[in-house]
Formats: structure tokens, C-alpha cells, sequence
């Protein structure tokens, strides 16, 4: 009997010692150069080789010259999913298009590249962020800014964002626009829920050119062939009009769910209230041609040209983007995200919907 009593103590003894030896405070995270992350605490260190303790599998050797860095373990910058360490960086702060509330730490920079051109953004601190987003012709060109807000709690946090861009050579740098939000984020950085209000306008620079006709009565005149053309001048004048700027407030909600080892559920959502405010621009001018015929011979006498102006209304336009897919991350500096996207456009007068495709890497670097 003593000595069952003994053998238990001796178990829960070392047992004890192994706890220790393994407590939070003392665990390294080791990054290797394929992406993988180890995590446990340095036992040895002889210059070439690491002994390290793991909670999984022990005791295991690792060669320095396949670590890539070694850094202190922090809870809030690592999860256990399904048995597996995850590096929490700085994908989780990213949806499709929108962004979350959670901050990129600083030094964590990523790029992001898809069909439509490639993005990349820099951590200035572990609060702030700035990007560039264009595309594969290097034209627009885009500013990101990101500020997040944490709280006491953890899982709720708040950010503000902007983008502010030019048409770039595209139109001779005339076209610019402009995005600017606010966000709140419900979660962690492996299962939220972010909800977004902002106000977004562009001027396109584009500039319309119109012909100036004189108003009057101008005579049909035989052309050989036995028809007629008309002796008025197509165009007395020239008038130019540049598009009028639109305005849109903008709603959003995204959100992100763990659903494997690897995968990720993603969904990201906008909508955007519209308008062309024809109002403030210049009339519009339309020229009315009737041709005149003669009664008697039937054929045509001369051609009355007239004008009118009027001022159009603005106009309304609502535009929603629905992105639901998928993220699959492998390694801890890269992964892959895949949406069925799809855009509606309703106007006054028309209703019209597409897809939107959206494939994207990210990297982390």
C-alpha cells in the first residue's frame, strides 16, 4: 500500500514539474522558413541545434537554419484550433473589400493581389495603417488608411478608415473620389462580425462635347442624285460639359467564421444610396430638326431647326454588392480566398445585375 501511495505521489509530482516547465510564460513561438510555427519552451540552445518541449509531442530538435524567427508566445497573438497553433496576423483584419476593426500589428505588412490589380498595406504602429491599392494598368491609384479603437473588452472594438484616390493618367489625372467610414467589430480575430456607415463620391473628369446648332430655316438643296441635303452647318460651336459629381452614403457588414484546421467562411457586403447631382450643372440643351415639305410638289422645302433647355433633375441609382466565399490559409504568410460575388444596379429607370468575381492571395511579408 505504501508503495502504490508513493508511485501516485512520484506521478502527480512530475506531472507537477511538467506544468511548470511548460507554463505560458516560458513558451517560445518558433516561425520556420516553410511557414510552419512551432510552439513550446527552450529547453537547449547549442547554436545549431533547438531542443524544444511541446505540449503535443515533447521533446523534439530543430535546426536554426530552418527558423525563420523566434519570439515570444502571446495569447492574443496565437489560438489553438483543432489541436493546432494558428498565428493570428494580419489577414484576420481583412474581409474581401471592407476591413474590420482589429489592428495590424506593427510589422505585420501584407499584399493582397487579384484579377483586378494588386493592393499592398503597411502597420506604422500597432493602431495604424496605410495601403495602396491600383490596378494591373497602374491607374486609378488609391490611399488606405485604417485606425483602430480598442475597448476594455477585447471582443468589441472600433476603427476608422479612408480611401481617397485619382483616375491617374487615365483622363489626364482629372477623375478623383473618395471613401470614408466607420466600423465596429464584434469577436476575436477567428469568429466577428463587423458592421460599417460611411459616405463615398467620385467626379469621373470626363467631360462631354456638344454641337452648337443656329436655330432658323435652312433649305433643302438638290445633291445630283436626285435627293437632298440640307445647307445648315453641323455645328456653329462647340460646347463642352463635364459630368457632374456623385455622391453616395454607404452601409456595409462582413464578418469572418472558422469552419476547419484551414478554412474560413467570409462574407462581406455593401450597399450604396446614390446620386448624380445633375441639379447644379448647366441646362441641357436638345435641337429639334423638322423637315419641311412643299405641298404641292411633295418634296421636302427646307429643314426648322429649334432648341430648348432644360434642367435635369438629379438622379438616383442604388447599388449593392453581395461577396460570400471562402479562405483557405496553409502557411502562416500566405493564403488564398475565392468569392461568388455579384453586383445590382438600380436606376429610375432600370434595374440591372452581374457577377462580380473575386479571387485573391494574400502575403505576408
Amino acid at each position: 500500500m505504501k508503495n502504490s501511495f508513493l508511485i501516485i505521489f512520484l506521478l502527480m509530482t512530475s506531472f507537477s514539474v511538467y506544468s511548470q516547465e511548460i507554463s505560458e510564460d516560458s513558451l517560445k513561438v518558433l516561425t520556420m522558413n516553410n511557414g510552419d510555427i512551432r510552439i513550446g519552451q527552450i529547453l537547449n540552445d547549442d547554436g545549431r541545434e533547438i531542443l524544444l518541449l511541446t505540449k503535443d509531442v515533447g521533446k523534439i530538435y530543430i535546426r536554426k537554419e530552418n527558423i525563420k524567427s523566434i519570439v515570444p508566445y502571446d495569447a492574443k497573438n496565437f489560438k489553438i484550433v483543432d489541436g493546432e497553433f494558428r498565428d493570428v496576423g494580419p489577414f484576420t483584419t481583412r474581409y474581401h473589400f471592407t476591413t474590420n476593426s482589429l489592428p495590424i500589428k506593427k510589422g505585420e505588412n501584407y499584399a493582397m493581389i487579384n484579377f483586378y490589380g494588386p493592393e499592398v498595406h503597411f502597420s506604422l504602429s500597432d493602431r495604424f495603417s496605410l495601403g495602396v491599392m491600383t490596378t494591373w494598368a497602374a491607374s486609378p491609384f488609391v490611399l488606405a488608411a485604417k485606425f483602430t479603437i480598442p475597448t476594455r473588452d477585447p471582443k468589441l472594438n472600433f476603427g476608422i478608415g479612408t480611401l481617397v484616390g485619382t483616375s491617374g493618367y487615365f483622363n489626364a489625372f482629372k477623375g478623383f473620389g473618395g471613401l470614408h467610414w466607420a466600423m465596429v467589430t464584434y469577436g476575436d480575430r477567428m469568429n466577428n462580425i463587423t458592421f460599417s456607415a460611411g459616405y463615398s463620391y467620385i467626379k469621373t473628369g470626363i467631360t462631354q462635347v456638344r454641337s452648337i446648332y443656329q436655330p432658323g430655316n435652312y433649305p433643302a438643296i438638290p445633291d445630283g442624285f436626285g435627293g437632298y441635303y440640307f445647307d445648315y452647318p453641323n455645328a456653329v460651336g462647340i460646347s463642352t460639359y463635364e459630368e457632374p459629381i456623385g455622391t453616395a452614403p454607404i452601409i456595409g457588414i462582413g464578418g469572418i467564421a472558422k469552419v476547419g484546421k484551414k478554412a474560413s467562411f467570409i462574407f462581406d457586403a455593401m450597399v450604396l444610396f446614390g446620386k448624380q447631382n445633375y441639379a447644379s450643372s448647366p441646362p441641357q440643351v436638345y435641337y429639334v430638326l423638322n423637315e419641311v415639305y412643299d405641298p404641292i410638289t411633295g418634296q421636302p422645302s427646307y429643314t426648322e431647326v429649334t432648341k430648348n433647355s432644360t434642367t435635369k433633375s438629379d438622379e438616383k441609382v442604388t447599388i449593392a454588392f453581395l461577396m460570400p466565399g471562402m479562405r483557405f490559409q496553409t502557411k502562416e504568410n500566405r493564403a488564398f480566398q475565392v468569392a461568388l460575388a455579384g453586383a445590382l444596379v438600380k436606376t429610375e429607370t432600370t434595374t440591372n445585375a452581374f457577377p462580380v468575381p473575386m479571387v485573391s492571395w494574400f502575403f505576408k511579408f
